[in-house]
């Protein structure tokens, strides 16, 4: 879920594209729900769409509190809700009817990862590592071409951090010195494959060398080993 709290590796003011002036990637951070609001996002989820009533009546709870819950669902971008049709001769309030938005989905299980290694499990080691390969191949091509209008190295890196805050590795970008920085991954956007296919850790390296062709690139923390992120520091090589 995307929401309104942001992180940054270093303090400034926004531009238009949500990314800082001193050259940070922003990092969007999900707003905390409770377990009360989860209850109602799940009675959703089941329901497809529901009334205020309905709602309260499901859950147990009283109106007004099933109100002020979806306010605040509402508010964080979660929830949705339209004017239901007036049923003839019904007085008080108008009802609205409530739908869970495309926000709401990071929120629900998900098994993509057990898929994914289930899947992988079935082709052959070599076919496996073929398809890491190919992954990695098309991203170093679509980066190439996000990267070829920039006109100097610190921001070819600032441009890599933003492809990988794309791809939902929640990068952040740092100045460390001259030529010198740091990209930071605050998510493994593949951690539960990563943990059993080493292929995924070695593309992901490997895509971001072939991407900056100029540049020394070590990784330096792993999230695989145990750590809170993956940081790259990355120098130019004439530095």
């Amino acid at each position: 879920m995307r929401a309104q709290g942001a992180r940054s590796a270093a303090a400034g003011g926004r531009n238009g594209d949500g990314r800082d002036t001193m050259g940070t990637v922003t990092v969007d951070t999900p707003s905390p729900i409770s377990e009360a609001q989860r209850a109602v996002l799940y009675a959703l989820r089941r329901r497809g769409e529901a009334t205020t009533e309905q709602l309260a009546s499901a859950l147990g709870m009283s109106v007004s509190g099933a109100r002020q819950h979806l306010a605040g669902l509402e508010a964080n971008g979660l929830v949705s809700s339209t004017a239901a049709p007036r049923e003839v001769a019904r007085r008080g309030r108008p009802q609205r009817v409530h739908r869970l938005t495309a926000k709401a989905e990071p929120l629900f299980p998900k098994a993509y990862g057990e898929l994914t290694n289930q899947l992988l499990g079935y082709m052959a080691p070599e076919n496996v590592a073929a398809a890491f390969e190919h992954r990695r191949d098309e991203r170093i091509v679509a980066a190439e071409a996000r990267l070829a209008g920039k006109q100097n190295f610190a921001a070819r890196v600032k441009e890599l951090a933003a492809i990988l805050d794309d791809d939902g590795y929640l990068a952040s970008f740092e100045r460390v010195g001259k030529d010198h920085f740091l990209v930071i991954e605050h998510n493994c956007a593949v951690l539960a494959v990563a943990q059993q296919h080493p292929h995924a850790c070695s593309s992901e390296i490997e895509f971001i060398r072939a991407a900056l062709p100029d540049a020394v690139v070590e990784r330096t923390t792993h999230i695989v080993a145990g750590e809170h992120a993956c940081t790259y520091e990355i120098t130019r090589r004439d530095a």
